[in-house]
């Protein structure tokens, strides 16, 4: 069997793609519909689609409850949190507070992205983690024919963020859920092409490019970036700018839905 294109699909969930998800995406709403559209429209050439999954705890180290003041007060949303304010006392973790501040030492050496605080999003079990309505239709439609999609699960534990679907932002120790997903690579690699869509550009679709790059390049020549099917977080699309022009460097393809998916 030859296997030609695969559409790997990035926390395309209720919480980032509906107007009442409590991490709503601004216009991903219309970037599921033309995604939808891709995928009715595409359904005989599409050999392969995997849809991930962010799905967190509810003291995720990204979210409120894990932190707090010094009354005791959790931090709003969008809350950017430095490890020189840890050792002020301004936010005293909760909960692991030793992993925390090494959690935090690492990513501001890491340099990459800053710690955010974000609302509750994608619990698991919880209606903001299902798939988007529109995306769940075209993936029925598409399985219905004789096919099947994968599902992936990022970001179940709890003590460091999981922006790219390949690997945490700092990976643990005996936890190898947040090490680097040799499996995934290898079964998207069997591929000829790679097309690659889902929320949020600044962020998890960002990421997840930058981790192809960096630890499946061969792989990573083969992605088509569908630009019209994400959008990025409010304010927040510099952090993912640079990922994206280094992928244009390396000459990684850029596509809209509406062009043709060689046959």
């Amino acid at each position: 069997m030859k296997y030609q294109t695969a559409l790997l699909i990035i926390d395309a969930q209720y919480d980032f793609c509906n107007p009442k998800g409590s991490l709503f995406v601004p216009n991903a709403d219309e970037d599921m519909k033309r995604l939808k559209q891709f995928i009715l429209t595409n359904a005989e050439i599409l050999d392969h689609i995997c849809v991930t999954l962010d799905s967190h705890p509810v003291n995720d180290i990204s979210h409120p409850s894990f932190w707090e003041d010094q009354e005791g007060n959790f931090p709003p949303p969008f809350t950017q949190i430095t490890l020189a304010e840890v050792l002020d006392g301004k936010w005293t973790p909760r909960f692991s507070p030793q992993e925390a501040m090494s959690y935090l030492t690492d990513l501001e050496t890491q340099g990459r992205f800053p710690h955010f605080i974000w609302p509750e999003h994608c619990l698991t079990g919880s209606k903001g983690a299902s798939l988007d309505e529109h995306l769940m239709e075209a993936l029925i439609a598409w399985t219905r024919a004789g096919k099947s999609y994968q599902t992936v699960s990022k970001g179940t534990y709890h003590l460091t963020e999981h922006f790219g679907i390949f690997m945490a932002q700092i990976p643990v120790a005996n936890h190898p859920e947040t090490q680097l997903n040799q499996e995934l690579i290898q079964t998207l690699d069997k591929y000829e092409r790679l097309y690659l869509a889902g929320e949020a550009r600044s962020h998890c679709v960002a990421t997840s490019l930058k981790q192809l790059m960096d630890y499946a390049p061969d792989l990573a020549q083969k992605v088509i970036v569908l630009e019209d099917t994400m959008s990025d977080v409010p304010n927040l699309g510099h952090l993912g700018n640079p990922i994206y022009e280094e992928a244009r460097k390396k000459g990684i393809r850029f596509a809209k839905t509406t062009d043709k998916i060689e046959a």
